[in-house]
């Protein structure tokens, strides 16, 4: 192939987008085609309002490890009715500065109804909802929920995704039972195969045995 042609390949509006991964990295719809994704940063839909620096399509990019995990935790899933949702996996680096630049600019609340409304934006680095650091920048951190495949709707966890607040703890008393047994299912599953879970955050889980521990990552999701 011509050299020029392959270079086209790789640049389009500015970005690359033939890249290959980094080793130990795969994308997630290759090995488990079946588990569903609604990548938010990618969108408008999330607590900034804006796509997020380094998400340029909708690809979930994980750790081979992960991928394994999860192929096998949607196996299970899917024999009880449900289905696994995938919202965030690998996150770039690029990403998590641009939430702190824009933690840091107080006047910005264009989403803190939807997401933060009982948290003063000033209080988000306090409470460690914002840091300088992600385990998704890892590679083997995934934010997730799950569907019914008899309704093919989420099931209901209490909390929406990415909600900044004591009611998205996974023990947070104040929901039903039938949405405390719906977050017990995926919190179960998760541990019961391979994941540890983070304590603010009913979605969050990091693969116990991750590849790359002390790894920073900053390609883009391509």
């Amino acid at each position: 192939m011509n050299k020029f042609v392959c270079i086209a390949l790789l640049v389009f509006s500015g970005s690359l987008v033939g890249q290959t991964l980094p080793e130990g990295f795969v994308y997630l719809h290759k090995s488990a085609p079946s588990i569903q994704k609604e990548l938010r940063y990618l969108s408008k839909n999330n607590f900034i309002g804006k796509p997020i620096q380094g998400y340029q399509r909708s690809n979930i990019i994980v750790s081979s490890e992960a991928a394994k995990a999860l192929k096998k935790i949607q196996q299970i899933l899917l024999t009880k009715g449900y289905c696994i949702k995938i919202f965030d996996a690998y996150r770039p680096q690029q990403a998590v500065a641009h939430f702190v630049r824009w933690a840091l600019v107080l006047n910005d609340t264009l989403m803190k109804q939807q997401y933060y409304p009982e948290v003063s934006k000033a209080a988000l680095f306090k409470q460690g909802y914002i840091a300088s650091k992600s385990s998704h920048s890892r590679g083997s951190t995934i934010d997730l929920t799950l569907v019914s495949t008899a309704t093919k709707k989420e099931i209901d966890m209490g909390s929406t995704y990415d909600f900044f607040g004591i009611q998205s703890h996974p023990f947070y008393k104040n929901i039903s039972k039938k949405q405390k047994e719906n977050r017990m299912l995926l919190r179960n599953t998760m541990l019961a195969n391979g994941f540890k879970p983070f304590e603010n955050e009913w979605w969050h889980f990091t693969l116990k045995k991750e590849p790359f521990a002390d790894t920073y990552f900053n390609f883009p999701v391509h």
